[in-house]
C-alpha cells in the first residue's frame, strides 16, 4: 500500500526527534517539512489542525499529533 506521511517538525524539538526515528526504523517513508525554516507552511499547518504545537504528522490525510507510535501504526494499517 502507498503510504502519503508528511511530519512537521520544528529545528530544536526532541519529541520530532523520536517520530522521526520510529518511523525510520520502521522502514516508513515520509516527508519531513521543518515549520521554522517555512513559516509558509508553518501557517498552513496552523490553518488546517488549529494547534501549535509540533510534532504533527500526517498520514494519509488523517492526523497524528505528538509521539504516539501506536496510533500512527493504527492509521497506516487502516
Amino acid at each position: 500500500m502507498n503510504q502519503n506521511i508528511t511530519l512537521y517538525t520544528t529545528t530544536m524539538c526532541p519529541v520530532c526527534g523520536m517520530v522521526r526515528e520510529f518511523l525510520t526504523n520502521m522502514n516508513i517513508e515520509y516527508k519531513e517539512v521543518n515549520v521554522d525554516l517555512n513559516p509558509i507552511a508553518m501557517i498552513k499547518l496552523i490553518g488546517k489542525t488549529r494547534r501549535f504545537s509540533v510534532p504533527q504528522t500526517n498520514i494519509n490525510d488523517e492526523w497524528v499529533f505528538g509521539f504516539d507510535p501506536v496510533r500512527m501504526l493504527e492509521v497506516l494499517n487502516d
